[in-house]
């Protein structure tokens, strides 16, 4: 006469068609998830539910004392029959939903297929094994999120390091779209120092969390000593720069302009990354500071995008301006800031010199009474007069 276990074993193996089919058809009425599935991905399911149930008729069936499966081989046994692939269809609730019913299926069978005598152990192995099954399901999507969670982190290296190199192509924005990406306008570069005491992963999770808070989109990597935020549904870059900063390390946080569009972020990574080399001009520069605060810094450090700025929106405007505007303002600071003698100097009442002056504001976007301004201001006027005298050279040779 066999054995109780072996005798149950084969009762058991003989009905796992038939269970299969049953639990299918439980998981078509009890889980409505599962008819959304295409063909081939119930399919799928269907394969592991008959491995699960043939696992534990061979677990079962094994020698006596064996009954404590190893979990790596189980993995393997259950959900090697179906390609990883379903792992990315349903989530790991879903699995967990699929092999509890898998196993009330089996467990109401139980008594109409096995004597008495056999029922009881049967129960109490079925425990163990969807324990163990439990287990298994765990470690493969802990795997999946491991394998998952590494190539995304390349992708989005690969994605801030075209936005910084300038060499956006058409392979950006689906890379990004692959990460999550939303696709909003409005999209700056942060630059600052990698802060030394946190590893690469819990900073950018930090980042994403602040920027989540704050309505914001974020890539990051790093480069060299460098960390690298690209953010997306930017109004104000400064605003923008502050929900992130206290995630770089100490030292000079530059934000770049606002593009239109990731493709197009490259031109905030180039002038923030300007910024970022030539901060050093300007210790007590807040963090974050924008580029565009940095454009003398930046033109004295040899940026030709700053020095054209500089002479495109500061200087030109004033030339192009009727009235005295450039000299006025030349006079203002030859005559130490002093809207009296630039008065005298220029014969004109006070209040004249400070009409102008405001006009210079309202033209440049910089106030010539703020020292920071003042000095962006000088540097243009020094840059716009080499320009003029260089091209009157140009046409007179």
């Amino acid at each position: 006469m066999a054995p109780p276990a072996r005798r149950a074993a084969e009762a058991l193996r003989g009905a796992t068609g038939a269970l299969s089919t049953a639990a299918t058809a439980r998981m078509a009425t009890d889980l409505p998830w599962f008819s959304g599935l295409s063909a081939q991905e119930r399919s799928w399911v269907g394969l592991i539910v008959q491995a699960g149930i043939r696992g534990f008729v061979d677990w079962y069936d094994s020698e006596p004392g064996a009954h404590a499966p190893d979990p790596h081989p189980l993995a393997g046994a259950v959900f090697g029959a179906a390609p990883r692939e379903l792992a990315g269809v349903i989530s790991l609730q879903q699995t967990v939903e699929l092999i509890r019913l898998s196993i009330e299926v089996v467990e109401s069978n139980i008594d109409d297929l096995l004597g008495a005598e056999d029922a009881a152990a049967v129960h109490d192995a079925v425990l163990r094994y969807s324990r163990e099954v439990a287990f298994a399901t765990a470690e493969v999507y802990a795997r999946a999120a491991e394998a998952r969670g590494a190539w995304d982190a390349r992708l989005e290296a690969l994605v801030v390091d075209a936005v910084v190199r300038s060499e956006p192509d058409e392979t950006v924005l689906s890379r990004a779209s692959a990460l999550g990406w939303g696709g909003h306008d409005g999209v700056v570069v942060v630059l600052g120092g990698v802060p030394p005491s946190r590893s690469e992963v819990d900073v950018f999770a930090a980042v994403r969390r602040a920027a989540r808070a704050a309505r914001l989109e974020a890539l990051c990597a790093t480069q060299g000593d460098l960390l690298v935020v690209v953010l997306g549904g930017v109004v104000d870059p400064e605003r923008a720069a502050t929900a992130v900063v206290e995630h770089f390390a100490d030292g000079p946080v530059v934000v770049g302009p606002v593009a239109t569009s990731l493709p197009r972020a490259h031109a905030s990574a180039t002038a923030a990354l300007s910024g970022y080399r030539a901060a050093s001009g300007w210790p007590a520069a807040p963090r974050p500071v924008t580029s565009r605060d940095l454009l003398a810094e930046r033109a004295l450090n040899g940026d030709p995008d700053a020095r054209d700025e500089l002479l495109h929106d500061v200087y030109q405007p004033l030339l192009d301006a009727r009235g005295a505007m450039l000299e006025t303002l030349s006079t203002w600071f030859d005559q130490g800031a002093s809207v009296e003698a630039t008065a005298r100097s220029l014969f004109v009442h006070p209040n004249t010199v400070r009409y102008r002056l405001r006009q210079v504001a309202d033209l440049t976007g910089r106030t010539p009474t703020l020292p920071r301004d003042a000095f962006t201001l000088q540097l243009a006027l020094v840059l716009g007069r080499q320009q003029d005298a260089a091209a009157h050279q140009a046409q007179t040779l």
